[in-house]
């Protein structure tokens, strides 16, 4: 066990070293030590009529960090090198993780010490941070059942644990979906209308695998790729048809993937558990941790915000279908044809298209750009560090500075590949934290995406969507990286309202709309020009195009995630289906095809932490864009704005809830007026 590099805690992990054989020992040895030091702890306690700070709370995080430092590399490598051998030790721990966490959750002893402290929190003068920390561990108590009878704790247990395995079955069903389909393509004028760049990776691709051609895949920047420039409309509906049934049994894929009854299982277990801890339905033990608080206030917001973006989009998707038809000859639009001649209409109300764009913002400059939008908000600097072992060799890291010293890390890995999960997410590989010999855990984070690696001919080129997705992502990893807290269970966005998570990620992305900004991230590939000055306000004016259809579609997605969970079932594909179609009805603008089973690869909610919480990237966008709204007024670049941000909100993770701190840089509660206003909503 000493000699097993997933348990080197006090240094970060020497990822050539691990491999799957020391994923369980790790895990098993760790929360079996954990549970030596609970049963000491609770022993000791017994002896103490009044527990106090030290004695119960930095026992209880230095447990929580030594499991999370192992589970969090071990879940890393699953999602970015997910080998069989990997996979099988991950699925293996999984349900151990479950069951320790649901253990400790229902320990009445525990929760007994926990609440007998914040009783005594007045007089011991516990900070508002470490009252903060009590509240969220009673809370997590009380919604993981301590409250339960034996028998119903025993229940709720064995559902968890159900639970557990059913959604990191989710996840593999569309991971091994995803990369079980391809198709070669040998003549090139099939591909007519793609990009030189995206051909020339499906190219190399078919090189890597001895095969002559090009060869698609349903990884993100192809699948755009196709869908978006690909004149061949048969080849546009094969591939939106192999991408909207993934996990599925439509579409031709294997059916051992199919994630149809996975789905109403993991419904099912979840209406169980709410109603286990007295809750109506699973939504309201979702918004018990988040900021909007009620069921109630959630539904009325979607339904606000529908009120407003369906007739834009109805208005959007009528100029695109009249546009179609006059210059194109399609009387009927397809699901399969949206993106494709979006993008031409785009070209032709503004004379620009993602694809002029990608020149002019090269992966290295768009980087460059970035680090320095950062240091100019935040004060900070960011430099390579060649030391940091990876586990790619694709993959960058960076030390993050502040007057002169190292505060914060974190791993770049941002190009597709086989066996990595689809999509964009940062994750915690360290936490800062004050640990016993008073000194500071250093923060680090891991920044995760999926674009082309670029060619021979040319480096990697991002789309101006691709741009914002970095910005997004890096403004999670800011909110990690520049905590100021030192208890584990406040620091970056742990103990952060899931709804207001999001607030640092989508507030970043307003400066890849800035023309200072831009100036910043952009520079041709091939002659170092900067953008274009009419380019540049071109994409200025094309800011805002479909933005109803944009938002529509977001909508859809978390009204029926957020509907769903409202049921208390019984549970099956018809309902699941019923529930959709319904949504659609509120807020589709065009027919979706029957085979589309969007739901079998809604991974955020069968598979991630959004299930009844998908409606926080709209929440926060609209706390985002009142943010925004101050930097705009006083510069995108003021210092002091950016210093006010860090201090008041950024910086502060969860030490208060989150409404706390988002009044205490406005001044005032959010208002969707901002947001209106940055989509063009709102005259």
């Amino acid at each position: 066990m000493s000699h097993n590099p997933l348990l080197q805690f006090d240094q970060l992990p020497d990822f050539p070293e691990i491999s799957a054989e020391h994923i369980e020992p790790a895990v098993t040895g760790v929360l079996s030590q954990n549970s030596e030091v609970l049963i000491a702890l609770l022993a000791s306690a017994k002896n103490k009529t009044e527990p106090d700070w030290d004695s119960l709370m930095a026992p209880l995080e230095e447990m929580e960090d030594n499991l999370n430092k192992v589970w969090s590399t071990a879940s890393h490598l699953n999602a970015v090198n997910n080998t069989g051998p990997i996979r099988e030790a991950y699925n293996k721990c999984q349900p151990l993780i479950t069951q320790y966490y649901t253990e400790l959750g229902q320990n009445r002893a525990l929760f007994e010490c926990v609440e007998a402290l914040n009783a005594r929190a007045q007089k011991l003068k516990l900070s508002n941070t470490q009252r903060k920390v009590l509240r969220d561990y009673l809370l997590d108590f009380k919604l993981a059942g301590v409250d339960l009878d034996d028998d119903k704790k025993e229940t709720f247990a064995a559902v968890e644990a159900k639970l557990s395995k059913l959604s990191t079955k989710f996840s593999n069903n569309v991971l091994d979906s995803t990369m079980a389909w391809s198709k070669l393509i040998s003549d090139d004028t099939d591909l007519a209308g793609v990009p030189e760049a995206s051909m020339q990776t499906a190219a190399d691709l078919a090189q890597s695998k001895d095969q002559e051609g090009y060869l698609l895949t349903l990884d993100a920047p192809c699948y755009i790729a196709i869908s978006t420039h690909a004149d061949n409309r048969q080849l546009r509906e094969e591939m939106y048809t192999a991408f909207t049934t993934r996990a599925s049994d439509q579409g031709g894929h294997d059916l051992q993937f199919d994630n149809t009854g996975i789905i109403a299982e993991i419904l099912a277990c979840r209406a169980q558990l709410a109603q286990l801890l007295g809750y109506h339905n699973y939504a309201e033990v979702s918004v018990a941790r988040k900021m909007a608080k009620s069921v109630g206030r959630v539904n009325d917001f979607l339904a606000d915000l529908a009120t407003l973006a369906v007739p834009a989009a109805q208005a959007e998707f009528e100029e695109l279908s009249e546009f179609a038809l006059q210059e194109h000859g399609i009387a009927e639009l397809k699901a399969w044809d949206i993106a494709y001649y979006s993008e031409k209409l785009r070209k032709r109300n503004f004379d620009i298209s993602q694809e002029e764009l990608r020149p002019y913002f090269p992966l290295t400059q768009v980087q460059e750009g970035l680090f320095a939008i950062a240091s100019r908000i935040y004060g900070i600097e960011i430099r390579a560090n060649t030391q940091m072992s990876k586990w790619n060799p694709l993959v960058q890291a960076f030390d993050v500075s502040r007057n002169n010293k190292v505060i914060a890390r974190f791993y770049f890995d941002v190009f597709t590949r086989e066996g990595k999960r689809s999509g964009a997410w940062m994750a915690e590989c360290r936490s800062r934290r004050q640990l016993a010999d008073e000194s500071i855990q250093t923060p680090v984070a891991y920044l995760v995406c999926n674009f082309s690696k670029g060619s021979e001919k040319s480096p990697a080129l991002l789309s101006h969507n691709e741009v914002t997705t970095l910005f997004h992502e890096f403004g999670h990893g800011l909110h990690h990286m520049l905590t100021a807290e030192t208890h584990l269970r406040c620091s970056g966005i742990s103990g952060v309202a899931w709804d207001a998570v999001e607030l640092p990620s989508q507030l970043m992305e307003n400066w890849c709309w800035d023309k200072q900004a831009i100036a910043l991230i952009s520079s041709h590939f091939e002659t170092k020009e900067p953008l274009p000055e009419a380019l540049l306000n071109k994409l200025l004016q094309a800011k805002n195009f479909q933005a109803g259809m944009r938002t529509v579609r977001q909508l859809e997605f978390a009204m029926f995630d957020f509907k769903l969970h409202q049921l208390a079932g019984p549970f099956n594909s018809d309902l699941v289906s019923q529930v959709m179609e319904d949504v659609r009805a509120l807020t589709s603008v065009y027919d979706v095809p029957s085979s589309n089973r969007f739901a079998n690869g809604f991974s955020h909610i069968f598979a991630g932490g959004y299930a009844a919480g998908y409606y926080s990237y709209k929440w926060a966008e609209v706390l985002s864009a009142d943010v925004f709204s101050v930097f705009a007024e006083t510069g995108v670049f003021n210092q002091a704005t950016g210093e006010a941000f860090l201090n008041k909100v950024l910086s502060r993770g969860g030490s208060d809830d989150a409404s706390v701190l988002f009044e205490a840089f406005m001044g005032r509660e959010p208002q969707l007026e901002a947001l209106l206003k940055q989509d063009g909503l709102l005259r």
